[in-house]
């Protein structure tokens, strides 16, 4: 019978610095992070969940910033999918990032925020960092390693770079390099934060208010577009109109779709500091794990032994479309790595791994085991 979900925050230094794909090394590293389900006597069990973007520790729990549920709940619980009665599940925020993890707004060696000072971060030093986490934890090899997006360019990065150290991994609606119109979105929301006066060159910590609202505003708009699918948002908006039956003729939120963009970028200068906005964004753009491993994608895996893969994309992601699992894919059976591959059919875009998706449900409970 399953059992009521309990979950455990934590946080933890790491116990030694930590070096950089730059060549800089970070010291007193903190990471946030929350556990749910139990720790077997062999330590066999364990799960990381790597998140996404925007996302953080909370996967099963509510934000305590926002009150909404865990970005994951619906997979992550005592019976669910990944379930929490059999397996010990781990998530902890990236470095970089602003839920409790070492960022940019994280005090630096001189007592200040980091802010701009920060160095610049890659997906392979959030591994890295996690990698840390496992040791300090006394987890030598996980039963999986599960990430959606950002998550699943982690989850390979994992695969690839510390072979042997899990036995499973997940890869959804995700990439093993950002394309030139990725980094381009990104882009384009990086220089909205950064136009914002308020921004200040990234030192805004002591200043009244929340730092460039209105930039990190429009950067999460932006994104937010790619995130989702062109029948998803006709289906969902259209061209109705919000509370109002005639064009206003001016620029207020006329069509539904602007005030639910609006909306969404407001929302979001509320949880998340926009210097770890430019920070992640900037991780993923420099991500090509080819060109980690001698650019060969197949070299990548060649260490990765007995590990299974699991490759899941979306037929409406436009953002990582189908074609980038497959590179994948093809990559891990040029190795003959054990992989398999599904592409889902869902409304919902690249957003699908974290919406309503019972087929999605299915491959996760089945591979994970």
């Amino acid at each position: 019978m399953a059992t009521a979900l309990a979950s455990h925050l934590n946080a933890i230094t790491l116990g030694a610095p930590l070096a950089l794909d730059s060549g800089k090394v970070l010291a007193d590293v903190t990471l946030a992070y929350e556990t749910y389900g139990e720790l077997d006597a062999e330590k066999s069990n364990a799960i990381l969940i790597c998140h996404a973007l925007t996302g953080d520790q909370f996967v099963a729990k509510t934000h305590p910033l926002t009150g909404k549920p865990g970005w994951w709940e619906r997979m992550v619980g005592p019976g669910k999918p990944i379930d929490t009665d059999r397996f010990h599940v781990i998530c902890a925020n990236v470095i970089g990032s602003c839920l409790g993890s070492t960022g940019p707004a994280s005090m630096g060696p001189d007592g200040k925020p980091y802010g701009m000072s920060f160095p610049v971060i890659t997906i392979r030093d959030m591994v890295r960092a996690q990698v840390a986490l496992l040791d300090q934890l006394g987890i030598g090899s996980l039963h999986a390693v599960v990430g959606g997006s950002m998550g699943g360019m982690q989850a390979l990065s994992f695969a690839a770079n510390f072979p042997g150290r899990t036995d499973r991994v997940l890869a959804i609606a995700t990439t093993a390099r950002h394309s030139a119109q990725n980094i381009a979105f990104h882009e384009v929301g990086r220089q909205a934060i950064m136009a914002d006066p308020d921004w200040k060159g990234g030192d805004y910590y002591a200043a009244e208010g929340n730092g460039p609202e209105k930039g990190l505003s429009v950067a999460r708009m932006a994104a937010h577009i790619t995130y989702l699918s062109e029948a998803g948002l006709t289906d969902k908006f259209g061209r109705r109109l919000q509370d109002r039956e005639e064009k206003s003729f001016g620029f207020d939120a006329d069509f539904q779709v602007e005030s639910y963009l609006r909306y969404q970028g407001l929302a979001f200068t509320t949880r998340f500091d926009a210097n770890s906005y430019l920070y992640i964004t900037r991780a993923m753009d420099y991500f090509d794990l080819a060109e980690e491993h001698g650019g060969l994608l197949a070299d990548a895996f060649r260490a990765c032994g007995d590990t299974r893969f699991c490759v899941v994309s979306f037929d409406t992601d436009w953002l990582y479309p189908t074609a980038e699992s497959r590179n994948v894919v093809h990559a891990l059976n040029a190795v003959a790595a054990p992989v398999s591959f599904v592409e889902l059919s869902a409304p919902y875009g690249h957003d699908s791994f974290l919406l309503e998706c019972p087929a999605l449900d299915r491959v996760i409970k089945g591979f994970v085991g």
